[in-house]
């Protein structure tokens, strides 16, 4: 199994992105400001390491994203979009891959797990297993490949009726946020799915939305997470183009420069790229299913854990 540790610190050391969106104006280099809730993330970041087991964030504020599609599809480079701002032409399967990223939006603290799995699924209890956990779900096809769209069919119903299992069981009504990706829309001339067959897998679903995106040329991939995020009922401000990635280093500066004016609420929005995120173990996610099983909403009243 590929480290995802090893490809997180690499990109780490991130710097403050332009902004576009209309209306959205971060002013990351406003070093009066005092970012209380992010300074509370570099500080555990780092303390962090792969032995690190727990974090005082509220559970209500930790999510697992967890992406599911066929191999080449283009998982990968939707991820690397999302944490880095960038693609890589070159083609490495994925086993499985895990990553963390923490949140200060308005001074309070998120966690996001993302979940990159494979797209050979050698081992199906372990996908269900990353079904039952998962909160949103990104399924991702290739447009030149018509396989890979009969594949995102065949994981819609599995999400659908694995997470319709547990919700039996614990009598509550969660829906299922959910994005499908038709990727590659750069090489649409060589297209093998249409539009009508999309609609039809799409259509009445009203916690299912559909976008034909480029990871390569970045096209609508923005816009896809923040309909995701927005029908999770999570901050907009965690979709890529709506916070300043930053570095451990900049969070130095930032905690530095903050300490004159500690009366200031800091009301921008910031991420940061866990160094040192792995998989928590399936003992940790079994358990999980298990208090949720039996406890009903009681698993997410704890905090977040990491093992």
């Amino acid at each position: 199994m590929r480290s995802s540790s090893s490809r997180a610190s690499s990109q780490i050391a991130g710097t403050e992105p332009s902004h576009h969106s209309k209306g959205f104006k971060p002013t990351p280099h406003n070093l009066n400001q005092r970012p209380r809730g992010f300074a509370a993330v570099a500080s555990m970041i780092k303390k962090m390491s792969p032995s690190e087991n727990e974090f005082d964030i509220p559970a209500k504020n930790c999510h697992r994203m967890v992406i599911l599609g066929s191999t080449k599809a283009g998982k990968t480079a939707i991820i690397s979009r999302f944490l880095n701002a960038r693609f890589d032409d070159q083609y490495t399967p994925t086993i499985e891959d895990f990553h963390r990223k923490f949140y200060s939006i308005r001074g309070e603290v998120y966690q996001l797990d993302i979940l990159d799995t494979s797209g050979n699924h050698p081992f199906p209890a372990i996908r269900r297993l990353s079904i039952l956990t998962g909160d949103v779900f990104i399924l991702v096809f290739s447009l030149d490949n018509r396989e890979s769209f009969e594949e995102v069919q065949r994981l819609k119903r599995q999400i659908y009726e694995t997470k319709s299992c547990l919700r039996n069981k614990t009598k509550e009504n969660v829906d299922v946020p959910l994005v499908i990706c038709g990727n590659k829309c750069d090489k649409d001339m060589y297209r093998e799915v249409q539009e009508e067959e999309i609609e039809r897998l799409v259509n009445g679903d009203e916690h299912c939305a559909y976008f034909e995106i480029s990871a390569k040329k970045n096209t609508n991939v923005d816009q896809m997470f923040q309909t995701l995020f927005t029908m999770a009922k999570l901050p907009l401000e965690m979709s890529p183009d709506r916070h300043s990635k930053v570095s451990l280093q900049y969070c130095d500066i930032l905690h530095r420069k903050s300490s004159r004016n500690k009366k200031c609420k800091d009301e921008n929005a910031y991420g940061i790229v866990a160094p040192f995120a792995r998989r928590p173990s399936v003992h940790s996610d079994l358990m999980y299913i298990k208090e949720k099983a039996v406890g009903g909403g009681q698993a997410k009243e704890k905090g977040c854990i990491i093992c």
